[in-house]
């Protein structure tokens, strides 16, 4: 990867405060012009719908309440174990860290964030424009490698780019029943 490429982290804020942490970063990056540095700030949410009164109304909800994600561009993957950051790291590890409501970043490394890998905010559904490199095809055999299905063998039924998965027959129960899995779950044989 480019190393001025950015990257998503994620940080995590006392309950009730992910919208809040937002708001002050976004108006810290336009007010200090790091907008080449700090390039995007989510608080991921799902529509759901709820039933008040009889009614039914959608009303959105957070997906994972106490953590906000933070897409920049930063060196800290890059270090050595016991190397210091840049200054600027340090710079925007501080402004970040230090953010009213964010209580640190999450990571092994209290001292070193680590970005989310492209598949895992795939998996967390996070929109990402990331595609994984597919080697099979409809009709191609391939092997379940993760979930609940780990080592099945199976027939690539559809393939469906748009929502990342693959429709197989997995036998269960003594049939035969279809199963949707995403394309980082199977593997070519």
């Amino acid at each position: 990867m480019a190393e001025n490429e950015a990257k998503w982290y994620v940080v995590h804020t006392y309950s009730g405060y992910e919208n809040k942490v937002k708001s002050i970063l976004e108006k810290t990056v336009e007010k200090r012009g790091m907008q080449d540095i700090i390039q995007e700030i989510s608080v991921p949410t799902e529509d759901i719908v709820e039933i008040k009164d009889g009614k039914k109304k959608v009303v959105a909800r957070k997906k994972y309440p106490g953590y906000v994600f933070i897409k920049f561009v930063s060196n800290f993957e890059n270090l050595k174990d016991k190397e210091e950051p840049s200054t600027s790291d340090k710079e925007l590890w501080y402004l970040i860290r230090n953010t009213r409501g964010v209580t640190g970043f999450v990571s092994t490394n209290p001292n070193k964030p680590l970005p989310i890998t492209d598949s895992d905010l795939v998996a967390m559904g996070i929109a990402t424009d990331w595609v994984p490199e597919v080697d099979y095809e409809v009709g191609d055999t391939i092997r379940v490698i993760t979930g609940p299905f780990a080592d099945s063998i199976c027939v690539v039924e559809e393939m469906n780019y748009e929502k990342q998965q693959v429709k197989v027959r997995i036998a269960m129960f003594g049939r035969e029943t279809p199963v949707y899995l995403d394309f980082t779950q199977v593997e070519r044989i």
